[in-house]
């Protein structure tokens, strides 16, 4: 059963185009093809990328923060109460007013009280300044060193200038070095991301950012697999050059300098809207879409890719609503506080400043939603 489902899975009509087989892409003196056992390299990787990201932020985020003057709030800690405990981990965050008062009616409490139990327990819970300014912080420095060493990678490369060379003696194209590391480092990048998302501040997209996680590592592995690196170096230059913007704001609006911060984010804005719904879908998309039948009748790996591409774009709409929703408001209407990260509840705030912190938890508001991996 397993001969016949692996022989079904590397059956060559789903990878490659037809007349061509695995043996077209074997290794010869002057050409060296992709192999799937060379993904197996991605995990290591992506642990060793989890080690330098923990000395970075154990070390270096660390300092920087100091330097910046980045602090957590200290937080007073909610009295021990067992019914209000199981409440909260079993039921909900944030009860509702006829639930206060039957909790009052179980611990003998005041609304008054209850309500106050809720809003420390709560801000137990939301991560600190200091953790979301070193998760920004590690993105950012990957993300930099991604794109500009994709861009150095691929800026002597014909292909960079002429999409019609992306599929030039295609399948039939030599892996270059640079391709290699390239796509390793960023396949072991997604993995870790995957890997720590237990950890990692959890925002309201939470689900989206596992989707496109999944969908990022299925189609870099599908084009390496399928010799589409030349493509693929080309959709990963294409997403990190936003990111890094993205994540620089953040940065510099953990560390309270709004201006900047502010500033970074309209570019970043700008460079997201241009990247992913023009270039992506008009060049990227289209080349891999019409170019590849002036060579190949389609077949079921070109239908896949594409699929994979669609999903990602999909999703790049999804935030670039987002993103135009924050920039509106922030743009014509006044902000009530920062919408990027979360905030502590007081023991004072008001039902109006409750909520709008609710709205906002772990970094759920439009602008902590629109990470745009």
């Amino acid at each position: 059963m397993l001969q016949t489902f692996s022989e079904w899975l590397w059956w060559e009509r789903l990878w490659l185009p037809g007349n061509l087989s695995w043996s077209d892409l074997v290794d010869k003196e002057d050409r060296a093809y992709a192999k799937a056992s060379q993904l197996y390299a991605t995990l290591p990787c992506a642990l060793c990328l989890l080690l330098v990201r923990y000395v970075f932020e154990r070390y270096l985020a660390t300092l920087l923060a100091k330097a910046l003057g980045i602090k957590d709030r200290v937080r007073l800690t909610a009295e021990h109460n067992p019914v209000l405990e199981k409440y909260f981990c079993s039921e909900a965050w944030n009860p509702s007013q006829a639930d206060v008062r039957s909790l009052c009616k179980k611990t003998g409490w005041t609304e008054r009280k209850t309500e106050v139990w809720f809003r420390r327990r709560r801000n137990q819970e939301r991560p600190g300044l200091r953790k979301r300014f070193f998760e920004a912080s590690w993105r950012c420095v990957f993300y930099t060193f991604a794109f500009f060493g994709g861009i150095l990678a691929l800026y002597d490369k014909p292909w960079f200038h002429n999409l019609r060379e992306v599929w030039a003696g295609f399948p039939k194209q030599s892996m270059l070095p640079s391709q290699y590391w390239y796509y390793i480092l960023e396949l072991g990048f997604y993995v870790s991301l995957l890997l720590s998302l237990a950890f990692d501040v959890k925002r309201k997209d939470f689900k989206e950012q596992v989707i496109h996680h999944i969908a990022t590592l299925t189609l870099l592995s599908f084009s390496w697999i399928s010799n589409y690196i030349r493509i693929g170096t080309l959709v990963m230059a294409v997403h990190d050059a936003s990111d890094i913007l993205l994540e620089g704001a953040k940065v510099f609006n953990y560390a309270k300098w709004h201006q900047t911060a502010n500033s970074m984010f309209v570019v970043f804005t700008a460079v997201f809207m241009v990247t992913r719904l023009v270039i992506f879908p008009v060049w990227i998309i289209h080349c891999t879409w019409v170019y590849p039948l002036e060579l190949y009748p389609p077949f079921f790996g070109y239908y896949f890719f594409n699929a994979m591409l669609l999903v990602l774009q999909i999703l790049h709409i999804y935030w670039a609503i987002l993103i135009s929703r924050m920039l509106y408001k922030f743009l014509f209407s006044k902000l009530e506080g920062d919408d990027r990260s979360d905030e502590d509840e007081n023991d004072s705030d008001t039902p109006k400043e409750k909520n709008h912190k609710l709205n906002h938890r772990n970094g759920s508001g439009i602008r902590g939603r629109a990470n745009g991996h």
